[in-house]
């Protein structure tokens, strides 16, 4: 009995000591990365954000996700997404694409390439038509910096073509109701 006691004393001990070792870690394992040099913040808890598409793009060889924080997808659910409001904020995650070894006829996500996102505030972003855009780059999630200095210009450039949907290229999938 009093060998247990003993060990029970050298564990409570051991967890003691380590905690604030333990808490340390968590603590850098969960910091976010950088703000872009536009000031922009990495929107943490993107992951757990909702589906709204999923893209294939052939030239560049990629798999994206498609997510959105809660006011982009109650606009979605309320139909009020060209133009979006004020506070949405989508998310594209870029993967390579490769062949699932299992399944040869199917692509899946291989390489993480980097997360992207648009932070709809129409007055903040007037200049760019609403929309602040950011990108995080590689498994280190690095700020992305065009030539001029931020992700802007890059992603105006792009997002062109579908001005008329409010800059946003893909309108959300189709999916069955979601039940309570």
């Amino acid at each position: 009995m009093k060998r247990r006691n003993m060990l029970n004393l050298k564990a409570m001990v051991f967890f003691a000591l380590s905690l604030p070792m333990q808490v340390t870690f968590a603590q850098s394992a969960n910091k976010l990365p950088a703000a872009t040099v536009d000031g922009i913040e990495f929107p943490a808890g993107y992951q757990n954000w909702k589906l709204i598409s999923v893209t294939n793009r052939d030239d560049n060889k990629t798999l994206r996700a498609v997510l959105g924080n809660e006011a982009a997808i109650k606009a979605i659910e309320e139909g009020k997404t060209n133009p979006w409001p004020d506070g949405a904020v989508l998310g594209k995650i870029v993967w390579k694409k490769e062949k699932d070894p299992h399944w040869p006829t199917a692509e899946v996500p291989g390489k993480f390439v980097h997360a992207e996102f648009m932070f709809k505030d129409s007055k903040k972003w007037a200049s760019t038509h609403g929309w602040g855009w950011a990108r995080w780059v590689g498994m280190a999630q690095k700020p992305f910096a065009d030539a001029g200095g931020s992700a802007h210009a890059s992603c105006v450039a792009c997002h062109t073509p579908v001005k008329n949907q409010d800059w946003v290229f893909h309108k959300p999938a189709l999916l069955p109701s979601r039940l309570p």
